[in-house]
């Protein structure tokens, strides 16, 4: 008897549940393919214009708009009395060319409701096709 009651608490672990580790593993793969992408893409996606060289057929419209940081408004690097004051030249601009493209450079002290007011403004006007002008920053190598 006492041999039957020695085998029953001495019996060794034969399998290995693998369940949680391929949970883990799951799960710590899902992390990874999102942030990698967050990674890769160091830039903000911009509708920037495009340009062919030497094609001359293919001039695009550009419509710009320049926000400063003082509350002045530019449009085509002249000045206009207000942000509103853009929506009639943009209309017109844009019966003009329908492809018509606008470019929002504003300084990065400008309050961000004001951007997108612009921004509004431009939509409302029917332009469509809209980019925002950055300056790069230089990368500099890591130490």
């Amino acid at each position: 008897m006492a041999m039957g009651n020695n085998e029953e608490t001495d019996s060794e672990i034969v399998g290995i549940n693998v369940t949680p580790l391929v949970d883990i593993t799951l799960v710590l793969l899902i992390i990874f393919m999102v942030t990698a992408r967050l990674i890769v893409s160091s830039s903000v996606p911009l509708d920037l214009p495009k340009s062919s060289p030497g094609s001359t057929t293919d001039v695009q419209s550009i419509f710009s708009v320049v926000l400063t940081a003082d509350g002045r408004t530019l449009v085509n690097s002249q000045p206009v009395a207000n942000d509103d004051a853009l929506m009639p030249l943009a209309k017109d601009a844009h019966t003009k060319n329908v492809e018509l493209r606008a470019v929002i450079k504003a300084d990065a002290a400008v309050n961000h409701g004001r951007v997108i007011h612009v921004l509004d403004l431009l939509k409302q006007a029917g332009v469509s096709k809209i980019a925002f002008g950055v300056t790069p920053m230089s990368v500099s190598p890591p130490k």
